[in-house]
């Protein structure tokens, strides 16, 4: 099995081994982001809508490295530290996918690294 990776500079460099994203045949696997502003390389401190803008905007950017968006995602992970965020995170991501939406799994884990409230992960599919 061949595995191409992408990455952006727009978005958190890897910490770990592991790659910002991976294409395996027609589908392109996008690695958990968290707040990480790529600028400082800090959290955003924020509530869980500003945090979530950040996955996303990070998000965006690995896509876009990939020559895909978000009109390309067929799946989406969400994983909060608290379901009290569930209302707040489905705003901003109802801003950032139209019908027909991806499929979707939402899940309230114990704690994201550096005390992020949300992180986002995706599966998109080459046009």
């Amino acid at each position: 099995m061949t595995r191409t990776s992408f990455s952006s500079p727009e978005a958190p460099r890897a910490v770990g081994p592991y790659s910002q994203a991976v294409a395996s045949g027609d589908h392109v696997f996008l690695s958990g982001q968290t707040p990480i502003d790529p600028a400082t390389g800090a959290l955003v401190e924020d509530d869980v809508a500003g945090q979530a803008r950040r996955c996303f905007d990070n998000l965006a950017a690995v896509l876009a490295a990939a020559g895909l968006t978000f009109d390309d995602v067929v799946k989406v992970n969400v994983y909060l530290t608290s379901m009290d965020d569930f209302a707040a995170m489905n705003e901003v991501y109802a801003g950032r996918f139209g019908e027909p939406y991806p499929a979707r799994t939402t899940v309230a884990v114990a704690a994201l690294p550096l005390g992020a409230r949300i992180e986002i992960e995706l599966v998109a599919r080459k046009p």
